[in-house]
């Protein structure tokens, strides 16, 4: 038995993953690790990728990582799966590793969302801000944006997350594998700004975009189409109990003023059952209606 399988303590990989299976430029950089140990590494880190359970996905990259913390791939493995897991505050350590490592600056997204989400907007934009947008492919340019307008969006700057998201893409009809994350952005943004008919649109087209399900456009279109529905259902219970408030009181007053022909006013005024005159509009029937149109 070798030094690294009796330190391995990890999850056990199925039998069916396999070294080969795991991306050539991430084996790359396994080369300078013992043959065994390299594809040891390597099933960890397929597997990870593979695995839908966050928890079980941070489990394998937590195995690789203890196998081999100093090679770059395996700090972004262990990165990715922790912020999968919302561990913020490790996942930008591991990402910031990886950056040291590798030298890559494609990290920085995902770091400055992991400073938003620990709510350090500034330190956040301050890595938007640091990025050498010229040196970064377009995928990496488009995240930053992403990122960049959920910052401003938190930092009630409506219009300037907008404005964030402003590029080219954002109306071509050509789209790209990123283009249902940047619609769907663009959709939060509209809503915040208070224009919700034209977030609307974008999560209709960020749901067609996203055909591998990768967002929740499809989701938040229906809950959107669901409240315009509520809202309206909301609108006509409300009318019919005013309609019947409206009669109930004409009803009412007709009795008084029946009783009152014939009969002293104090004996009218405590024939009236108040429950009769209130069941238009009690309170607890208004909290349903305005539970209803919610």
């Amino acid at each position: 038995m070798t030094a690294y399988q009796r330190r391995e303590s990890g999850p056990r990989v199925p039998d069916e993953i396999t070294a080969q299976q795991l991306d050539p430029d991430a084996r790359a950089q396994l080369n300078s690790l013992p043959n065994d140990l390299a594809d040891s590494v390597a099933r960890y880190l397929v597997a990870a990728g593979m695995a839908e359970d966050p928890e079980q996905s941070y489990a394998y990259a937590q195995a690789a990582r203890h196998l081999a913390a100093r090679v770059g791939v395996v700090r972004e493995a262990s990165g990715i799966a922790a912020y999968r897991t919302g561990r913020w505050a490790e996942a930008l350590a591991e990402f910031r590793a990886a950056r040291r490592m590798t030298g890559r600056d494609d990290y920085l997204p995902v770091m400055a969302d992991c400073e938003r989400a620990l709510g350090r907007l500034d330190r956040a934009l301050a890595l938007v801000r640091q990025a050498d947008v010229s040196s970064l492919d377009r995928v990496t340019q488009i995240e930053l944006r992403i990122v960049e307008s959920g910052i401003r969006r938190d930092q009630g700057l409506a219009d300037a997350a907008l404005l964030a998201l402003q590029v080219p893409e954002l109306t071509s009809v050509r789209l790209h594998p990123w283009s249902a994350r940047l619609f769907y952005a663009y959709a939060d943004a509209l809503l915040a700004a208070g224009r919700a008919d034209e977030a609307r649109d974008a999560f209709a087209r960020a749901a067609a975009a996203d055909a591998d399900g990768e967002t929740d456009a499809a989701e938040r279109l229906d809950e959107l189409d669901g409240i315009k529905f509520e809202d309206l259902a909301g609108s006509e219970d409300g009318e019919e109990a005013a309609e019947s408030e409206d009669m109930e009181e004409t009803t009412g007053s007709e009795d008084v003023e029946e009783t009152t022909g014939s009969e002293d006013v104090e004996e009218a005024a405590e024939s009236v059952d108040p429950e009769d005159l209130a069941a238009g509009l009690a309170p607890e029937d208004l909290a349903d209606v305005r539970s209803n149109s919610r």
